[in-house]
């Protein structure tokens, strides 16, 4: 980058700076967070707190006292997703925080009434020398910073681009281990991070009006597939398996030809209309393998639920579009592959269906975490995530699980099965005429996946689940007692209690929009931008004239050098001139 792109970075004109503003807003780990934080000497600090909690309030609250005190200049926010970009961008405009989540390397600098800008890791990896100059004095947020870990490019990107920062403030949903890629800017005990400060699951139940607790409803079922020798099995998830055959078998379940995905599909629905009764926009996510399954997850629920099902999947142009919408609106579910499953806020779910062979902890508690957020319009709420009676994802729901039941001191109980030995023999396999015949395939392929019920019968009709709050009636280790099916009149559960009339619920911390006011500066910047654009289009075709030569002439007009810099007053002035020029034609 040249020095006079550098200097755009600084301009002589800095952007306002936020009024002060108090802490009192703040939840009670917020402001001990940002005690720390001030308080500590080091460039380097990791919060890791549970989804749902408020980690992008808290670290926009430090990054606005910053600005405040003038000990920063620029904000530079990192996120993993496209679609997060807009919605830190989104959040940080309550905050009369101005970050840019449209800036690229081709900008060059920034415009004066900004205050930053909102980056993914992969636009990092590709050019991190870009971002130095912006970052000298800045403050670096590094959002879910154990993608800084997915690939070598992104985390030696990451270093080279902050390490000028005057401070790296790195967030987490889950602690997390180094999986042989230690992570810049980050402390570690052996393999496992260490965080300046951790607020966890068990945390914020204890707290109360923080997080729901989650309940883990447990689908088994009886597969039958054929594996990629040739040979034939046949396996409930009460079957011990070793690691590899434990995989097929959890593919087989979710593979959409069989029974047992539609059958979780028709409980998980009947438990979101449950729910809807008393929250009317309460709604579901189902996590999928890819974009192919997600598709077919949609066509199910179409098909046999009677819902067109949102479907946000990284191919498609218009997902982070569509995400927002979903938020906002009251329709009822939405599908999504890795899209939904990290980091992206949409308070309004409480159902999930983990209908994904990704069996990671980490990827599994940032599922979870989709559907923990509080809402204060409520009384006691409770979430629900399907999950196929896998053993591995019977081990993180219980974790989790653990956490809820004391914090909701309720008894302990001592009726869960020990976990299952991975490597134990695998299952009887079938005749020898029947392997023969299934030797001709050379690939896995599932044949069939029938829901069983706690009994081992095939399951015929949804039930509902509903916690006792005063004991956990949980036959499976982790699944309510169910009262009703659908169809039957719906039990009212003690978690979905309506307000007491005349109170006030208590105010949110927060209320983080899904989508930017039409009037916010971050939508009117996007409008006018695009607005320029269109009024270009209409003066190249009716005057001949290039691209270039037409947007340097209206960048003249206005004192800019490139309509990436232009503040909202100036892009206001452009496409006045703009319209005057195409009025002349």
């Amino acid at each position: 980058m040249s020095s006079s792109d550098s200097a755009l970075f600084t301009p002589s004109t800095p952007a306002p700076q936020p009024a002060p503003q108090g802490g009192t807003g703040l939840r009670a780990w917020q402001r001990a967070a940002l005690q720390l934080f001030e308080a500590s000497a080091s460039p380097n600090f990791l919060a890791v707190a549970t989804p749902g909690a408020g980690k992008t309030t808290f670290a926009l609250t430090a990054a606005r006292r910053a600005l405040v005190s003038r000990a920063v200049r620029r904000v530079v926010v990192v996120v993993p997703t496209q679609h997060l970009k807009f919605q830190w961008a989104q959040a940080a405009e309550r905050l009369d925080i101005h970050l840019d989540p449209e800036w690229n390397v081709g900008y060059g600098g920034l415009p004066p009434d900004a205050h930053g800008v909102v980056v993914t890791y992969q636009q990092i990896a590709v050019s991190p020398a870009a971002l130095r100059p912006m970052v000298r004095q800045s403050l670096a947020i590094l959002d879910e910073i154990h993608h800084a870990g997915d690939s070598r490019a992104w985390g030696d990107g990451v270093r080279q681009a902050f390490d000028p920062a005057w401070r790296r403030l790195s967030l987490s949903g889950t602690p997390f281990r180094s999986d042989q890629r230690t992570i810049p800017f980050i402390n570690y005990t052996g393999e496992l991070a260490q965080p300046d400060f951790e607020y966890g699951y068990g945390d914020a139940l204890q707290d109360g009006r923080v997080v729901r607790p989650v309940y883990f409803p447990r689908i088994n079922g009886r597969m039958e597939w054929t594996t990629p020798d040739g040979s034939e099995y046949e396996a409930t998830f009460d079957d011990r398996l070793s690691r590899e055959l434990a995989s097929q078998r959890l593919r087989t379940a979710l593979d959409v030809a069989g029974e047992w995905m539609p059958t979780v599909l028709a409980q998980a629905h009947a438990q979101l209309m449950h729910l809807r009764a008393r929250d009317p926009r309460a709604a579901g996510l189902a996590i999928t393998i890819d974009q192919e399954h997600a598709k077919a997850i949609a066509a199910i629920m179409e098909e046999r639920l009677g819902v067109s099902p949102t479907i946000a999947t990284s191919d498609d142009p218009s997902a982070s579009d569509k995400i927002s919408r979903f938020a906002e609106g009251i329709a009822p579910w939405i599908v999504a592959v890795r899209m939904v499953s990290e980091g992206v806020d949409i308070p309004r779910l409480r159902v999930g269906v983990y209908a994904t062979n990704t069996v990671t902890e980490l990827f599994f508690r940032q599922a979870v975490g989709r559907l923990v957020r509080w809402n204060a319009r409520l009384g006691k709420q409770a979430a629900y995530m399907f999950i196929p009676d896998d053993v591995r994802l019977r081990k993180f729901g219980a974790a989790i699980a653990e956490q809820r039941r004391h914090c909701l001191r309720k008894e302990s109980r001592d009726d869960d099965a020990p976990p299952r030995d991975e490597g134990a023999e695998p299952p009887q396999k079938k005749t020898e005429t029947e392997r023969d015949l299934a030797e001709q395939l050379s690939l896995f392929a599932p044949i069939s996946a029938t829901p069983l019920d706690e009994d081992g019968r095939p399951i015929e009709t949804p039930v509902l689940y509903a916690p006792d709050v005063t004991a956990d009636d949980d036959p499976n280790g982790d699944i309510p007692d169910f009262v009703g099916t659908a169809g039957a009149e719906a039990v009212p559960s003690p978690f979905e209690s309506a307000p007491v009339a005349g109170q006030v619920p208590p105010p949110v911390a927060d209320p983080i929009p899904a989508a930017a006011p039409k009037n916010s500066a971050l939508a009117r910047r996007r409008q006018l931008r695009e607005q320029n654009a269109t009024a270009v289009i209409d003066l190249v075709h009716l005057s001949g004239r290039t691209h270039a030569d037409v947007n340097a002439e209206l960048n003249r007009k206005v004192g800019i050098k490139r309509i990436s810099v232009a503040t909202l007053r100036q892009l206001e002035q452009r496409l006045t001139a703009a319209q005057a020029m195409l009025r002349r034609r």
